[in-house]
């Protein structure tokens, strides 16, 4: 399914679970224009920080390439670690040379919020609009954040002022459709209620493809598009 709504920045490829099968890795591929082997990246795991159920051991499977998202370990040519935290205290003439030269950004889950915070307070946010050829992959959180909201639901950063994320694209995401138990259907549905725009609800075999105004659904398992 293809769909138009505003125009991206960047070329996203927004997943639920990662690169979980054989036609999220092609989508990759096509976003990216090479290889993966041949292609660099960045991984950024500030928004595990945030949530409750993350820890230092998660964060470092994350980097370390290890399920569940083992989105490090795809065979990159290179793989480097941009920490959100630490760029207002080192300057953007260190770090912004570093995001340039990167073809991917990995961008891990956890508190889409506290996420969104720290890509204002470093920077990152304000840099994306001059990185059109950049791909930004982002895992549950990582993809939520480029959303207009969230839904109360999924806010864990106790110093949240409310759900609203980045806005970069003018739909929202409800994850890990039929993982979890309390991630249904029907739960689905009384949140898209609740966030009022246009929403999709995806399980982790799932992504969607933004490329300009272009919205693609990608996907080997189940979700839903609950519109406007």
């Amino acid at each position: 399914m293809t769909a138009t709504y505003k125009e991206a920045s960047v070329r996203l490829l927004l997943t639920s679970g990662g690169v979980t099968n054989a036609s999220i890795r092609d989508a990759l591929a096509d976003l990216l224009g090479k290889p993966i082997a041949d292609a660099s990246a960045l991984a950024i795991p500030t928004a595990q920080w945030g949530h409750p159920v993350c820890t230092p051991a998660s964060a470092w499977r994350f980097i370390a390439g290890q399920p569940p998202s083992a989105m490090c370990g795809l065979g990159w040519k290179s793989v480097g670690v941009l920490e959100l935290t630490a760029l207002p205290s080192i300057g953007a003439e260190r770090w912004v040379p570093w995001v340039r030269q990167a073809d991917v950004l990995l961008v891990d889950g956890g508190d889409a919020t506290y996420l969104g915070h720290w890509m204002r307070q470093s920077g990152l946010a304000d840099l994306l609009p001059s990185l059109p050829e950049t791909v930004w992959v982002g895992v549950s959180a990582g993809s939520m954040v480029l959303t207009p909201r969230i839904g109360a639901d999924f806010v864990e950063w106790p110093s949240a002022p409310d759900d609203r994320t980045l806005g970069l694209v003018d739909f929202s995401i409800f994850p890990h459709l039929d993982v979890f138990p309390q991630n249904t259907v029907a739960e689905a549905k009384r949140w898209a209620a609740e966030i009022g725009g246009p929403a999709y609800a995806i399980d982790d075999q799932t992504a969607i493809k933004v490329t300009g105004t272009a919205v693609e659904v990608v996907s080997e398992g189940q979700w839903k598009l609950f519109p406007a």
